[in-house]
């Protein structure tokens, strides 16, 4: 409804208005009985309304401003003040003429001329009753017509529907005027006093907000009942469009309620900061404006960033995401764009640091000294990545912060052992909750450059799961050609890896991503002589552990012999960790008898060893006498560097089976298989009868049950093993060998010789039998490492037997 129309309610009806009058009475039955007696003029005026219906017994203003309807006004005033009122049908014609206007109009009454200000003529009427325009006489100076009445149906007083339709208008009416702002409260007044069905259901009508054509619709319904059902409608529509729009204010005044308080409480917070001398929100941003011009990157950057810091100015403190995107900018700011530290080119000095720091490990300091030197002539190079391969305890990852003092720069290292997600490389989406750059860019906003030494440890340990696959993630961080350009989730943008050097440690490379693998420098690290980790201990294990027990180098002194006893009898590894461990029982044991006051030896001997480590528990690996046909001592490759194997075969009456027990691989059976069946294929050259084999069975067994073995390198070992055992020959003593065999009799090359090689010393072996390809392996291995070793190189079975086997049968031979 609307509120012009209830505004213009006071006063309503008007058999006794005059033009002192101020309260119109609203219609009753009588009068609506008196305007229905009413005889109709033959002719009347009529005046064309725009955008307004007229409804018998309703009171509206109506401005005149076309000069035909101000002298239509001023003529009817004169006289008998009754014109007829119609609709037109357009509103935007300025001249209506007969065809413009609707048919049917209302009757109405003229009660108040008013003379505005601005020129125009504003009236006051009241409708009477309908009439149809039945001929269009004049057009000019405005519309005169012939009029006919129109009759209403109106339905029986006792008529049940009807008066249940009008008390639905009614209560309609006044929850409309309740639930809307705009209309007065007084209205409901007015509404509760209409008596007359006809007169609410006109009144109603034309408050209503409807269109001109809809309220025409309505007035031309002859039937009284039909027309109060519409207008039902109608207000039916429009109650459910006001309560609609009522609950959509009441959120929207819900929300701009809870915005001023947070806007107040934000003002009264940052007026709170400045009075405790705080930073305020504002001195914040003007901070990050400052630092950002002390900034070294690129222009892209400096846009996306201010960027950035505009969204930042935009947001209200308040919000979750406010925060997120103020760690975001500090990133920036905290990330080193384009900050570099300055090398050091002094080779020599470079050197010195590498071997102050660790013994041997002389093709990784070659390498880092020939990366510094092509460094120091181009001055502009891309680091490498190198990947140091080897077992555990040999120092590579305290080789980076040589390496980094080396070169002058900064150290981070990151251990990537059992890292199963991918964003703790490439982060997290800002979007989330909770989000995170990745490591990598957390890393070097913590070095401050962005040409650090930076370690990844232990990289073929990274693992897989549902959050993806890390290893994939550091193919971009490990390729020279695309890191310079890497992606973070959080970061949004490239940002340059390439001038880092990137260190990674591995212990196994059959466990990394091949794409992954093949973007690294493999360097391989061996494990330690017995000479190499006495020195170790010497120079770098104990004066550490001493200072770190708080003792002094006069409180205790281990010379090399006992050092060496050490290293032989309590550790078995190819690093020096549990060497570490056993110096750390020493020192400890000083420092006890120091803080109670008890007398010790300064200077360690052997007795004292035994009283503090126990008796030696590392004598398994000893080389074992060769008076037993059939017992072979091979050389294995395991994770924690060489290690000596024994082969042992027996003969016991039977069918001619072969077992094999020791806790064996796949590899490592099939070798025994081939070892056997060379020896039946060749059985002439070996003086057996081939009958042998079917009346014996033959049990090949590797000891330490326990431990899992795999491999083809114990081929060689196997075929000598059986051979002996078929000729009760002595197998030759001191000797140790490693090889793969093949039906063919050929001997191949096998890997890890090395740390074989330290095992076999280890031993005491003296002597060592390898394929002749091995003897590459053998050239690239200090000749201080070979001393006192003999090497003997094959190709073929046959020539393997001739060197391990001599014609001395064993004691107690057995005749077969």
């Amino acid at each position: 409804m609307k509120e012009s129309k209830f505004l213009s309610l006071d006063s309503l009806s008007f058999q006794e208005f005059d033009e002192n009058s101020e309260l119109i009475p609203l219609m009753t039955p009588e009068d609506e009985e008196l305007i229905n007696n009413e005889k109709l003029p033959a002719t009347l005026p009529i005046l064309p309304l725009r955008n307004t219906v007229l409804f018998p017994g309703v009171v509206i203003p109506i401005t005149a401003g076309r000069d035909k309807s101000i002298r239509l006004i001023n003529d009817s005033n004169k006289g008998s003040k009754v014109i007829g009122v119609v609709s037109q049908k357009d509103g935007s014609i300025e001249d209506p003429e007969g065809k413009d206007i609707y048919k049917t109009g209302t009757v109405a009454r003229i009660l108040r001329v008013l003379k505005m200000p601005d020129g125009n003529t504003t009236i006051i009427i009241q409708g009477k009753k309908r009439f149809e325009v039945d001929q269009v006489i004049t057009e000019d100076p405005y519309i005169t017509a012939t009029v006919k009445d129109v009759a209403e149906a109106k339905p029986a007083e006792d008529n049940e529907e009807f008066s249940a339709i009008i008390e639905s208008i009614k209560d309609l009416a006044l929850e409309i005027i309740k639930e809307s702002p705009n209309i007065p409260s007084e209205a409901s007044f007015a509404i509760k006093n209409i008596e007359s069905s006809s007169f609410l259901v006109n009144f109603v009508s034309s408050n209503m907000n409807l269109s001109v054509e809809e309220k025409q619709d309505l007035l031309e319904i002859n039937d009284l009942k039909e027309r109060a059902l519409a207008t039902l409608k109608f207000m039916n529509v429009e109650f459910q469009k006001l309560e609609l729009k009522n609950v959509i204010q009441s959120k929207v005044q819900s929300d701009m309620n809870q915005q001023q308080r947070e806007y107040f409480l934000h003002q009264q917070m940052k007026t709170i900061q400045e009075e405790l001398g705080g930073v305020s929100y504002d001195e914040e941003i003007d901070e990050m404006k400052v630092q950002a011009k002390s900034k070294k990157w690129s222009e892209k950057v400096d846009t996306h960033f201010q960027k950035e810091l505009m969204k930042l100015q935009r947001m209200n403190p308040q919000v979750a995401e406010y925060s997120i995107q103020r760690n975001y900018l500090e990133l920036f700011l905290d990330l080193p764009w384009n900050e570099f530290s300055k090398d050091k080119f002094d080779l020599k000095r470079a050197k010195r640091i590498l071997d102050r720091d660790h013994y041997g490990m002389d093709d990784v300091k070659r390498r880092i000294i020939e990366y510094l030197a092509v460094l120091k002539l181009r001055d502009d190079m891309k680091s490498p990545i190198l990947c140091l391969y080897g077992p555990p305890g040999v120092g590579k990852t305290s080789l980076g912060k040589s390496v980094a003092e080396a070169l002058g720069r900064e150290y981070v290292r990151m251990s990537l052992g059992g890292l199963r997600d991918e964003a703790e490389i490439r982060g997290h989406r800002k979007t989330y909750i909770g989000a995170m750059p990745g490591r990598i860019l957390q890393s070097l906003k913590k070095a401050g450059t962005s040409n650090p030494v930076f370690v990844l440890d232990e990289i073929d340990k990274l693992s897989n799961s549902n959050q993806g696959d890390p290893s994939s993630a550091m193919l971009e961080v490990l390729d020279p050609e695309q890191n310079s350009d890497f992606h973070d989730n959080f970061l949004e943008m490239g940002f340059d890896l390439s001038k880092v050097m990137f260190i990674a440690t591995a212990n196994s490379l059959s466990t990394i991503q091949p794409a992954l693998l093949d973007r690294m420098e493999i360097i391989d690290v061996t494990g330690y002589t017995i000479e190499e980790k006495v020195e170790i201990a010497k120079r770098h294990l104990l004066p550490k552990q001493i200072k770190e027990h708080g003792l002094t180098e006069e409180d205790l002194k281990i010379a090399k012999p006992q050092l060496e006893k050490i290293v032989e009898g309590y550790t078995r590894e190819s690093g020096v960790r549990g060497l570490e461990k056993q110096l750390a029982k020493m020192v400890r044991f000083a420092a006890k008898n120091i803080a109670m006051e008890e007398p010790y030896n300064i200077k360690v001997t052997n007795e004292d060893v035994l009283e503090v480590l126990g008796p030696p528990r590392m004598q398994r690996d000893k080389y074992e006498s060769n008076n037993v046909a059939g017992v072979v001592t091979g050389l294995a490759w395991t994770r924690v560097g060489g290690d000596i194997l024994f082969i042992e075969s027996i003969l016991s009456k039977g069918k001619g089976t072969l077992t094999i027990t020791g806790n064996l691989g796949t590899v490592m059976k099939e070798s025994a298989t081939i070892a056997m069946e060379f020896i039946k294929s060749n059985a002439d050259e070996f003086d057996l009868d081939p009958e042998v084999f079917e009346k014996y069975n033959v049990h090949i067994h590797v000891p330490e049950g326990a431990t899992p073995k795999d491999g083809p390198s114990a081929g060689v070992a196997m075929l000598t093993s059986l051979v002996s055992l078929f000729t009760q020959r002595k197998v030759k003593n001191s000797l140790a060998m490693t090889g793969e065999i093949t039906l063919r009799g050929k001997v191949l090359p096998v890997g890890g010789i090395k740390e074989k090689i330290l095992a076999a010393k280890r031993a005491r072996i003296k002597e060592i039998l390898l394929c002749e390809e091995n003897r590459r392996d053998i050239e690239e291995i200090k000749p201080e490492y070979l001393k006192g070793l003999t090497f003997h190189y094959v190709t073929d079975m046959r020539d393997v037997l001739k060197v391990a086997l001599t014609d001395e049968k064993v004691k107690n031979a057995k005749v077969l």
